[in-house]
C-alpha cells in the first residue's frame, strides 16, 4: 500500500515515465528508459531517484531459494525491433507492482511492452511452458490471464498493450499479478509468473508551465530559475526518494500487525481508511450487517457506487491478525464463481479492514433459520445453492493451483448474493494442503456440529473434514433445520443423527422441509439426502471426493454403487456416539464454538488457540 504511505508531492512533479525493466538505461526511438537492475526480488521495495518505484512480492515454489532469478534473459536471439527491450525482463513469482510517483494529476496512455523470452517455439522442452497473470491498473483489472505468448503469435515476440488511465492522487500503479494459472516447472521450477519487459507512460494533456522549457528571449530571471531549476530538480529527486524510503521504513515498524501480514499488503487491492470512513458512513451502527467473535461487519458505498461490505477485525487481538494475515493470503489467490471476492484491505493506524464484495441475501443460515429474516427458498435454489457450494469446494480441493482444506464450512460462512447463488466465505481458518501429506496434524478450530469426528477428536485433517462439513449443510438446506438446533426426541443431539434413524427406516424424504410442500423434485430430495449421509460417513476414507459429490449432485454418475458405503457407515462406530463424547469432553487443546449468527462477509466466531500461524502442513 505504498501509495497511501507517501507524503505529499512537491510541487515538482514528473508527467511521462519510462522504464527498462530488468535491463539497463536504452534509448530507443530518442526516448531514455530508465535502467532497472536490482536483482532482488523476494518482499521487497526498491524506490528509484527518478521519481518511480516497484515492489515485489513472494518466493518461487522452487527447491533453492537463493537461486531464485528475478531478472531473466533471453533464451535465444530476438529479431523484433527495438530488442534491447526485451532481451531481458523482470519476473516476479507473485505480484510486481510498479509506481510512477509524484506526478500530475491527469489523463496518461500507458504502453506496456512483453515478450515472452523464456518459451520457445521449438520442439524442446521448452516450448512446453504457459505463462498467465492478469494486470490491474490503478487498481483496476485489464488483463485477465494474460498469455504473452499467445497474443504475440509466438515466443519471442513483442507484444505492446495500450491503456488509457487517470492519475488523480499524483501516484500511477501498475500491477503484474500471479493468480496460479499457467505451468510452474517449465522448464524448471521458478520460471512462472508475470513477466514485464518495459513500461511507457506518457501524458495526454499539456504539460503545465511551471515546468515546460523557458521560452527565448525570457529575460535574466527566467534564465536564472530555469537554471535553479535545472540544479535542483536531482537534489529534489533524490531527497524525494530518501524521504519516500524513511517514510515507508517508519511505517512499517511502526505497523501493529505482524510480518507476514506486511509481506501480503500488495498482493490485493488497497484502501485508505478515510475511503472507508466515507463508504461506511463513519462506521455507522445503522450500516452495520453483522458482528462475530473477531468484529463487526458493515455495508457501504464506494465513490463510484460500488457497494461494499467490510469486515472489520479487532487490532487487539492476535488471532483477528493471524486470520487477517490467513483471510488474504488465501483468498487472493483464488478465483472462483462460488467463492466471495476480496476487493481489498485497509491496515491504516491499527485498523485491520478487509473489503469484501457485497452480498444482497446475506447467508444461508438466516435465510433458511433466521424467522424475521427467512426466505421462502424453492426447491431448483436449494438444489442450485448446494450445487454451488460443492463445486466451490472441489475447486478448493482438487482444481486450484493451491489445495486449500477451508476447516469452518457451515451456513453462516455461505453467503447468497441477489441471484441467490451460493459464495463460500471465510478463510481466516483455512490451511493449505500440500501434496505428498496424507493428513495435517493440527489443534482443533471449527464449529459445534459441523466438524468431523476424526478432526474434532485427534486434530485429523483431511479435504474430508470439509466433505463432511458440505453434508452436514447439504442436510440443512434440504430440511431448513439447523443440525445444532433441531431436536425431534431428546436421544437425537443433531439433525444428522434423526437423519440417520431415517434412513434406516427407510423414510429419508420426511427430512423434507415441509415449506416445500409438494413442490419438489422426490427423486432430487432422495439423491441429494443420500449424497449428504455419504459425506457425513463416521470413516473420513468411505466419504466421497468433493468432485464426486458434485457429479453425483449432477446426475453425471450413478449413485447405486456408493449406498454400500452407506451400510457400512451404519455398521460402524456410532457417529452420534463419537460426536456426543466429544462435546460432553473436549480437552483443554481444542478450539471451539457454537454456531453463531451469521453476517455479510461471513466473519467468523471460531477460535484457534495454537499460538502460531502454519501456512504449511506440518
Amino acid at each position: 500500500m505504498l501509495e497511501e504511505e507517501l507524503p505529499m508531492c512537491f510541487e515538482w512533479t514528473i508527467s511521462s515515465l519510462h522504464i527498462n525493466c530488468g535491463d539497463k538505461e536504452a534509448i530507443v526511438n530518442g526516448v531514455k528508459y530508465e535502467g532497472d537492475t536490482t536483482p532482488k526480488g523476494a518482499s521487497m521495495l526498491y524506490v528509484s531517484p527518478d521519481n518511480w518505484a516497484f515492489s515485489s512480492t513472494g518466493n518461487f515454489m522452487d527447491d533453492n531459494i537463493n537461486d531464485d532469478n528475478y531478472i531473466v534473459s533471453s533464451t535465444s536471439k530476438l529479431t523484433m525491433p527495438n530488442s534491447k527491450l526485451y532481451a531481458r525482463a523482470r519476473l516476479s513469482p507473485l505480484s510486481l507492482t510498479y509506481y510512477g510517483l509524484c506526478m500530475h494529476n491527469g489523463s496518461y496512455t500507458v504502453k506496456l511492452h512483453f515478450a515472452e523470452i523464456i518459451f520457445t517455439n521449438d520442439s524442446t522442452y521448452y516450448s512446453l511452458g504457459k505463462r498467465k497473470f492478469n494486470v490491474f491498473i490503478q487498481g483496476r483489472m485489464v488483463l485477465e490471464d494474460f498469455d504473452i505468448e499467445k497474443s504475440a503469435g509466438g515466443a519471442g515476440k513483442l507484444v505492446i498493450k495500450t491503456f488509457i488511465t487517470y492519475v488523480t492522487n499524483h501516484t500511477l500503479e501498475i500491477q503484474f499479478y500471479w493468480a496460479g494459472r499457467g505451468t510452474t516447472g517449465i522448464p524448471k521450477r521458478g520460471f512462472y509468473g508475470p513477466l514485464i519487459s518495459a513500461i511507457s507512460v506518457t501524458p495526454n494533456f499539456q504539460i503545465p508551465l511551471a515546468v515546460e522549457p523557458p521560452r527565448s528571449g525570457s529575460g535574466t530571471n527566467t534564465s536564472r530559475t530555469s537554471k535553479a531549476l535545472l540544479i535542483g530538480a536531482p537534489i529534489i529527486a533524490i531527497f524525494t526518494a530518501l524521504v519516500v524510503g524513511i517514510y515507508w521504513i517508519k511505517r512499517r515498524r511502526k505497523n501493529l500487525v505482524n510480518q507476514d501480514l506486511r509481506a501480503l499488503d500488495l498482493q490485493i487491492g488497497s484502501f485508505t481508511l478515510r475511503q472507508i470512513k466515507a463508504a461506511t458512513r463513519n462506521f455507522d451502527p445503522a450500516n452495520k450487517i453483522g458482528e462475530g467473535g473477531f468484529g463487526s461487519v458493515y455495508k457501504g458505498s464506494l465513490s463510484d457506487g460500488t457497494i461494499i461490505a467490510v469486515k472489520q477485525l479487532s487490532s487487539k487481538s492476535k488471532q483477528g491478525n493471524r486470520e487477517f494475515v490467513n483471510e488474504i493470503g488465501m483468498i487472493s489467490a483464488l478465483q472462483h464463481p462460488n467463492l466471495v471476492r476480496l476487493y481489498g484491505c485497509c491496515t491504516e493506524g491499527n485498523q485491520l479492514l478487509l473489503v469484501y464484495e457485497y452480498m444482497e441475501n446475506n447467508c444461508l443460515a438466516r435465510a433458511l433459520f433466521v424467522e424475521e429474516y427467512r426466505l421462502a427458498l424453492d426447491w431448483p435454489t436449494r438444489r442450485k445453492i448446494c450445487l454451488g457450494i460443492a463445486r466451490g469446494l472441489a475447486y478448493l480441493h482438487e482444481e486450484s493451483a493451491i489445495r486449500i482444506v477451508h476447516r469452518d464450512i457451515k451456513a453462516s460462512n455461505i453467503l447468497l448474493d441477489k441471484d441467490l447463488d451460493a459464495k463460500i466465505s471465510d478463510f481466516g481458518l483455512a490451511k493449505l494442503n500440500e501434496d505428498g501429506h496424507t493428513h495435517i496434524s493440527t489443534k482443533v478450530a471449527g464449529t459445534i456440529g459441523y466438524m468431523a469426528p476424526e478432526y474434532a477428536m485427534r486434530g485429523y485433517l483431511t479435504d474430508k473434514a470439509d466433505v463432511y462439513s458440505f453434508g452436514v449443510v447439504a442436510l440443512e438446506i434440504v430440511s431448513g433445520k439447523s443440525n445444532t438446533n433441531y431436536r425431534p426426541k431428546e436421544d437425537f443431539v443433531y439433525l444428522l443423527d434423526w437423519a440417520c434413524v431415517l434412513h434406516e427406516r427407510g423414510t429419508l424424504l420426511e427430512l423434507v422441509d415441509p415449506d416445500l410442500g409438494s413442490n419438489y423434485s422426490t427423486e432430487e430430495a432422495l439423491l441429494m439426502l443420500n449424497v449428504a449421509l455419504l459425506c457425513t460417513n463416521a470413516a473420513p476414507t468411505l466419504r466421497p471426493k468433493m468432485s464426486n459429490a458434485v457429479s453425483l449432485l449432477e446426475g453425471h454418475t450413478p449413485l447405486q454403487p456408493f449406498l454400500s458405503e452407506l451400510s457400512l457407515a451404519a455398521n460402524s462406530l456410532s457417529s452420534s456416539g463419537l460426536r456426543r463424547n466429544f462435546w460432553e469432553n473436549p480437552n483443554e487443546s481444542q478450539s471451539i464454538t457454537a454456531q453463531a449468527s451469521c453476517n455479510n462477509t461471513s466473519d467468523s466466531s471460531s477460535l484457534d488457540v495454537d499460538g502460531s500461524l502454519r501456512h504449511f502442513a506440518t
